[in-house]
């Protein structure tokens, strides 16, 4: 997967594509995988970099929602639980099994999680991952080591799905480029191409860093831009109504040990009456998440130092060490794209999680709301439009994708996001000993990663590689903030840049490393 295929076959082409997809997050590539699968043609198109905003800031659980079942959503936690299942078949190398844990208090507490979590065992039916159970005290501090144990009397255990969300959308991504679509990072879409009856008949794109402009027919084109998609729907209708409401997740990541163990801990009932999850996660501790209502989406979203409080506090109350400010290695915060209320002063607990696609009087096709786990019902629901608006019948699937890219079983090794590509990095260390050296003290990551990032996965920038195709800014920004200049030398020596180019990736992506620390 590179640019330059994605452009020539642009350039090649004179017959419409049958979908042009705008946005390179997991609904827009979830579209683009289904309209591949029943053989359309595809092009898309992201202002950025692929999953830069909202599907690269997870808490990285691919999970039924066991918060939706409290809340009685039971048609979205039915329909997350069937997508969890097919996620974790078809990318075995980037998922897991995740063993939670939900300490015990009381005996009113026993009884009320144990027979909740049953009842989530009983929707999961075939795509039963493991059996909820309630443990005892001992059982309970042999798997959450750090928990605070006073008063505890025991815990209830269930699983959940957990995967590493960019690699899998960059699976995605090469499963797509592999079927023949034309994917394309850094192209934004300057305008809509429209009929003389004023509909839509494709985009027009420009490639941010050639300059080069296309004008991409399409028979269907899909707004799939997550908290932006307003954005595209007033280039359709100036002054349109917004429809989206971002809701604003913030994580913290802090060392392991802070709750040890492989398990997961989670809090079912925060202060202010939500859950909160510390998951083991690539050696360290992710703590999440907040979920505070945003006017205005943002690129580069951050924290407010009430989150980031709130979290300390949760947290510290059920770890028997209080992490601090200090302690925290990274912080990261994404965007829910939640489809909004008809009352604009709507808290988040009242704006659905559930997705909506909306049909335009200009045949614009717009994909909202929704979640990483069923983003391929997301894809599914918005290419059944492709029908109605051509006329033709919808074609029958002639490819599942039931095997993303790099479909591996799962193996143990630093390599092993890659699946079957690992191979891409071993023969990479062997062309040049330097290669082989350790990007970071302290961290998994070789500088053939970053050599394979931009050869293979489209990475032109700093911030793409160390926060993205590695996830060093996510695991630790100081150490990230600390690799940029070797990471901009060898990516300047691969791409043919000069000195002036090393030093303003270093400068752009020290900025976005500040965002990612705590002062």
């Amino acid at each position: 997967m590179n640019r330059s295929d994605s452009i020539h076959l642009l350039q090649k082409r004179t017959e419409p594509f049958d979908i042009a997809v705008i946005g390179g997050g997991s609904s827009g590539f979830g579209v683009a995988l289904e309209a591949l699968s029943r053989g359309l043609s595809v092009a898309l198109f992201d202002k950025n970099d692929f999953g830069k905003g909202t599907s690269s800031r997870s808490t990285k659980l691919l999970h039924g929602g066991v918060r939706y079942l409290a809340q009685g959503d039971i048609r979205l936690v039915y329909e997350a639980l069937e997508q969890r299942g097919n996620i974790l078949k078809a990318a075995p190398h980037l998922t897991s099994v995740k063993r939670f844990v939900i300490p015990i208090y009381s005996r009113l507490e026993r009884l009320k999680y144990t027979a909740g979590l049953k009842v989530y065992d009983l929707m999961s039916g075939r795509l039963r991952i493991g059996r909820s159970r309630y443990t005892t005290r001992e059982d309970t501090l042999k798997r959450l080591p750090g928990i605070e144990d006073k008063n505890l009397i025991g815990g209830v255990i269930y699983h959940d799905g957990q995967f590493d969300d960019i690699r899998l959308l960059l699976s995605v991504a090469r499963t797509c480029a592999d079927a023949g679509a034309a994917v394309l990072n850094y192209a934004e879409v300057t305008g809509l191409m429209k009929t003389r009856e004023g509909k839509v008949a494709g985009v027009r794109v420009r490639d941010r860093l050639s300059g080069e402009e296309f004008s991409v027919k399409a028979k269907m084109t899909v707004n799939a831009t997550g908290v932006f998609a307003d954005s595209i729907l007033q280039m359709d209708v100036p002054g349109m109504a917004k429809s989206i409401r971002p809701s604003q997740g913030v994580h913290l990541v802090l060392d392991a040990d802070f709750l040890g163990g492989t398990d997961a801990l989670m809090i079912p009932e925060t202060s202010d009456g939500r859950v909160l999850f510390a998951v083991p996660w690539e050696g360290k501790l992710i703590v999440g998440t907040t979920d505070t209502l945003r006017d205005i989406p943002e690129y580069e979203p951050g924290a407010l130092t009430e989150e980031v409080d709130f979290i300390l506090e949760t947290a510290g109350a059920y770890l028997r060490r209080k992490p601090l400010r200090s302690d925290v290695r990274s912080v990261f915060t994404g965007l829910r794209p939640l489809a909004a209320p008809k009352r604009g002063d709507a808290q988040t607990k009242e704006i659905s999680r559930s997705h909506r696609v909306i049909i335009a009087e200009s045949n614009l096709v717009s994909i909202v709301g929704g979640k990483w786990t069923t983003f391929r019902k997301m894809g599914k629901d918005t290419v059944e439009a492709y029908a109605k608006l051509t006329g033709k019948k919808l074609p029958a699937i002639v490819n599942p994708f039931d095997k993303l890219h790099g479909y591996a079983p799962p193996s143990e090794g630093p390599f092993s996001r890659y699946g079957t590509d690992a191979e891409e990095i071993k023969s990479l260390m062997k062309e040049r000993k330097t290669y082989a050296e350790k990007l970071s003290p302290g961290h998994p990551f070789v500088k053939a990663e970053i050599i394979r990032a931009v050869r293979k996965e489209m990475a032109v920038t700093v911030e793409d590689v160390l926060s993205r195709r590695m996830r060093l800014l996510i695991l630790d920004a100081r150490a990230a903030r600390a690799a940029a200049p070797e990471t901009a030398r060898i990516m300047a020596e691969e791409l043919g840049k000069d000195p002036a180019w090393i030093e303003a990736e270093i400068a752009a992506f020290n900025k976005i490393a500040d965002i990612h620390i705590l002062t």
